[in-house]
């Protein structure tokens, strides 16, 4: 029995001669060159077409300088609410010929910037990142460093790049004014660093609704310095240890409910019997959840597919004068989870 030959891929001398054009210019029409006349890119195509021919990508993306691929550093590739965000950024990127390399720092300095290192190395073509740590000394020097397009997610700094955040000042806002209506004034708010964005905005928006009301938070209510969920366990022990225990209690970070709740179990309280709870970025916890958690919520997607497009726009055009910078609007969603204080009433809005 003999076997078959397959066909043979037509290749560009065979494109070049059906188009009577050299092979330099079925190169530049391939590699969307814009020096091509509209009839000559034409006919070219059509050869193309006629033929069957297909460019060897490797090879494109070899003489272009690019590998068709953007890198993305997340903290922890395994917190539900990122999902949305991970999934539009690919599909926006698949859609124009990139694939996303998602890599995990653990939210270790050292291990971002060995990543950031490796990304310098050519293997990428643009670099989607949140670091964990503060961007100051040989992380910025790095960053400012960088040879590929980079677009920051959820950092306001550094002021020099491309840049999507979320506006956590204005949902911490909302949801601190929506406790302090209920007649909570003893109000913890457990967040990350105030060295990154999200930290330092959720305490902005902390104390911008207390000002309005005329009051001023409890400074040791205020926690700040880690988004890990243990952490957030550990704080809320300590705060509900405390003579004056908080009344109620903001989770300022995506991936802190969790160690909220178990702590808020272990002491044996009720929510929101004994202590009111928010949750930033929804998920399942705070949805199925009895009774379901108030959460101050944005679109994970539109940062995902707003950040691509911003790195798909600087890897194509090249870069701008000055920075892009997006900001996401937030929402709080009120739920069972927040009510007045134990034999209080709401108070009245001023």
């Amino acid at each position: 029995m003999t076997r078959e030959k397959a066909p043979r891929a037509p290749t560009i001398r065979e494109v070049a001669k059906l188009a009577n054009v050299s092979t330099g210019t079925v190169s530049r029409v391939v590699n969307d060159a814009s020096d091509v006349k509209p009839a000559v890119r034409k006919a070219v195509e059509d050869a193309i077409a006629a033929l069957g021919y297909v460019p060897n990508a490797a090879a494109k993306s070899m003489r272009m300088g690019r590998t068709r691929t953007v890198g993305c550093i997340l903290r922890e590739i395994n917190i539900p609410q990122l999902g949305g965000f991970v999934s539009t950024a690919q599909n926006v990127l698949n859609e124009s010929g990139y694939a996303l390399l998602i890599s995990n720092s653990e939210g270790r300095r050292e291990r971002e910037i060995k990543l950031l290192r490796s990304f310098s190395s050519g293997q990428v073509d643009g670099v989607l990142m949140g670091p964990y740590t503060p961007i100051e000394g040989e992380m910025e020097e790095i960053l400012r460093n960088l040879p590929v397009p980079l677009v920051m997610i959820d950092r306001d700094q550094p002021p020099w790049c491309d840049a999507v955040y979320v506006d956590h000042e204005g949902g911490t806002r909302l949801a601190t004014s929506h406790l302090l209506g209920l007649g909570h004034r003893r109000i913890a708010l457990l967040t990350g660093s105030m060295g990154l964005h999200p930290g330092a905005a959720r305490v902005r928006g902390f104390e911008r609704a207390h000002a309005e009301r005329g009051l001023a938070p409890v400074p040791d209510l205020i926690v700040s310095g880690s988004f890990l969920r243990d952490h957030a366990y550990r704080a809320t022990s300590g705060l509900l240890g405390l003579s004056q225990r908080p009344t109620a209690i903001i989770a300022g970070g995506i991936d802190m409910l969790s160690g909220v709740l178990r702590a808020i179990r272990t002491h044996g309280l009720a929510i929101p019997g004994d202590v009111s709870v928010v949750a930033s970025g929804r998920n399942d916890l705070s949805d199925l959840h009895q009774p379901p958690i108030a959460v101050v919520g944005w679109e994970q997607s539109e940062v995902g597919a707003t950040a691509a497009s911003l790195l798909l726009d600087h890897i194509i055009r090249g870069s701008r004068a000055e920075p892009r910078r997006v900001l996401i609007p937030t929402t709080f969603d009120p739920q069972a989870s927040c009510a007045p204080p134990r034999g209080q009433r709401a108070a009245e809005d001023p």
